[in-house]
Order: C-alpha cells, then structure tokens, then sequence
C-alpha cells in the first residue's frame, strides 16, 4: 500500500493533512469502530465532572530479547512473533477491536489512534517490528515494542485508579504465565528506561480543571505537584498544551514504591486536586458570576453559530461548556456529547468522519459545521442562578 507519512504527529492540535487516497479509503473502516466512545469515556463510575478518566500503565520485557531501541529489525520481529499471538489469546482480547503490526496503519490511522488515546506518539512513529492489540469496548490496549517490549494500559471512567490497577494487574500476571518477563530481585522490573525500573507502573488521570486555570490558580498546583513528584502534563502527554483545560497527572518514579503506595498516594492528590478546582469553582460564582456567565454564554454562541473553527479554539470552548454543565447552567445529559465532541473535532477523526482529505482551512470550516450539527438540540445557557450575584460595581 502507498503510504504517506509524517515528520511528527499531533502534539498541540497541529493538522494532519498529507493523506494518500488508499490510506483514506482504509481509514474510513475506523468509522464503524469509533461511532460509539471508549468505554473510559462514557463516564460510568468515578468522580467525572473533574476527573474524565484515568489510565494504569506497565512497562514488561521479555527476556532474552534486546530492547526495542537496541534491537535489529529482525529480531524486534522476532519479539512481535513471539508475543502477538500470546497477547491476542488472552481472554480479554477476545474479538479484539484491533490486533494489527503498525506497518498495517497508515498515518491517518495511527494519527486517529493517538487522538483516542489508544497509543502513544512514539509507538504512532513505529512500523515493522511494532503492534497494538485493543479489546472491544477500548478498556485495554497493548503496544508492542514501543520503548519497551510491552506497555500493557488499563482505562477507566472517572477516578477509578484501583479498578484500573485491578484490570492491568490481571492480565500482567496472566500474561506473566506465558513469558518470561525481565526481572531482579534487587530492582524489580527491567525497563528500557530507568524511570520505570522497579514496579514499572505509570498511572495517572485525565483532569478538567478550568476553574483554577480561569482563577489563575493551574501554576501552583503543577509547581506543588512536580514537588512531591509527580508530573503534570498537557493533552496528549509529556511535550503537549493544556488544549480545553485538560491536564494529566501521574507519577514519576516507580522504583522505591509498591504499585498501592503509588496508586494511594497519586489517588490522594487526585482529590485535593479535584476540591481545589471544585472551590475555585465556588469562588467564581460567588465573586465573578457575570464573568462565568459572559465566558459560558460566549463559548455556546460560537460553538453554535462559528463557520470556521481551529482545532485549538473549538477545544477550549468545549471546556467552558462543559464548566457549564457541570454548574448547572447546561442539563446534565449534555456532558457525554460534549466529551464526544471533543475528540470527534480532532484534525485526524474530521478526515475519517467526512471520509475526505482536508487541508487546515477545510477542517476548520468542517469542524464548525460539525459542532454546529452536534449542538443543534443543545439548550441556551440558563443563566439564572448566577444573575442573582450580578454587579455593577467597578
């Protein structure tokens, strides 16, 4: 198959647009696969008016193979023969959503899978030698020979960090059975790169928190979360923005802890984040109500009448609006189509959706018909409750 490929991949919302006609074609088949939401994002569980979802993540490698920055090309395919098949069996992977090596994606492919979160931008970078196993309801995707032979990621809705533990714990331990993991008794788990020796666990939290960034108030939280080392990263991961002021928690090191006193102690943050957010919240609609009212009445009027809109710009309204469900001026049911929204407007599921190549200025002006569509039924913002605290004082 021709192929077109990329310099680099989405970090900040950058476009996609160098798709070749076949790789459209094929692409368009992750319609089907992606018309219903992942299951982390339906929001069944956990605390989602701040916390949309969470994610455990274990760095496993085989023994007696290099690790994949050090291995040839043949022998990374002789590591994806040897563990694709035994991944693919697992119980949880039966009828798999996605069971493929990565030379079978095309750019716009890999580009929709890192815009879901299924993979990381360096495996979406990888082809021969590279796989990715996803079961049905996208609670579970298995990258292989990304910088580790295996990186096994658990999702859940909400903050659900032990379910999620629970769910990557299970099939590490089954999958343990069958190969032959690299371990020390002095250390622990042999990684590719030294933060993740010892327990190999990354966990963390997808977090919406306008409010303290509307506050003024995201600075001291990142500054106070990096000291107790922890690591507060944009969308997409280390590298990327705060695109519709979402931040994701996590860990830093995983050697020196056990995998319940990283989870306990990451869970513990989690929610005082989430009352700080929630008392910033309070504190706007107490002392700046005609403020919340005028940024939630603006973004709907956009969202809802906008012709062109960037990738950018569309996220950020989207995260005023969900502020506004969540402050009761949208009805509750309004969230889930919101939370769609945001990753159905990303530039590589646009191209999938109208099943077209599109450079940026068709995608801006796509995106808006899209919202537009989308919103049609959404109701005006009912602004009732926060007139009362209205002033017109200097």
């Amino acid at each position: 198959m021709a192929r077109a490929f990329l310099s680099g991949f989405l970090a900040t919302g950058v476009e996609l647009c160098i798709i070749d006609r076949e790789s459209l074609q094929k692409a368009v088949k992750l319609q089907e696969l992606f018309k219903n939401p992942s299951e982390w994002l339906r929001g069944d569980g956990g605390n989602n008016r701040v916390v949309i979802c969470c994610r455990v993540r274990l760095a496993r490698n085989v023994t007696g193979f290099a690790f994949p920055g050090w291995a040839r090309k043949t022998e990374r395919e002789r590591l994806l023969e040897h563990v694709l098949p035994v991944v693919a069996s697992h119980s949880e992977m039966k009828d798999p959503a996605i069971c493929d090596t990565m030379d079978h994606f095309s750019a716009l492919e890999k580009q929709v899978l890192v815009e879901e979160h299924l993979v990381s931008r360096e495996l979406a970078g990888r082809n021969t030698g590279s796989g990715l196993v996803v079961n049905r309801p996208r609670s579970v995707s298995i990258m292989i020979n990304e910088e580790d032979h295996l990186r096994l990621q658990a999702f859940k809705a909400g903050l659900q960090l032990q379910a999620a533990w629970e769910l990557a714990d299970r099939l590490d331990s089954d999958l343990d059975e069958k190969l032959e993991f690299a371990f020390s008794s002095h250390l622990g788990y042999l990684t590719a790169c030294p933060t993740n020796v010892g327990t190999g666990l990354r966990a963390s939290a997808m977090l919406h928190l306008p409010g303290l960034v509307l506050s003024d108030q995201i600075g001291q939280i990142v500054k106070a979360a990096n000291r107790i080392g922890l690591a507060v990263r944009g969308l997409y991961g280390e590298g990327t923005e705060a695109l519709g002021n979402l931040f994701q928690l996590s860990n830093q090191m995983t050697l020196g802890e056990s995998e319940e006193e990283i989870l306990g102690r990451l869970d513990k943050v989690i929610r005082q984040i989430v009352e700080h957010e929630e008392n910033a919240r309070q504190k706007l609609v107490q002392e700046r109500p005609r403020y919340i009212a005028d940024q939630v009445s603006r973004a709907y009027a956009i969202l809802t009448h906008a012709y062109t809109l960037s990738s950018k710009e569309a996220l950020n309204l989207l995260s005023i609006l969900r502020l506004g469900v969540d402050l009761g001026i949208f009805p509750e049911n309004g969230r889930q189509l919101i939370d769609e929204c945001f990753i159905q407007t990303q530039p590589a599921h646009l191209q999938v959706i109208y099943a077209q190549r599109l450079n940026a200025e068709e995608r801006d002006a796509l995106r808006a018909d899209l919202l537009r569509n989308r919103l049609a039924g959404f109701p005006p913002p009912d602004t009732t409750k926060l007139q009362a605290g209205f002033s017109f004082e200097c």
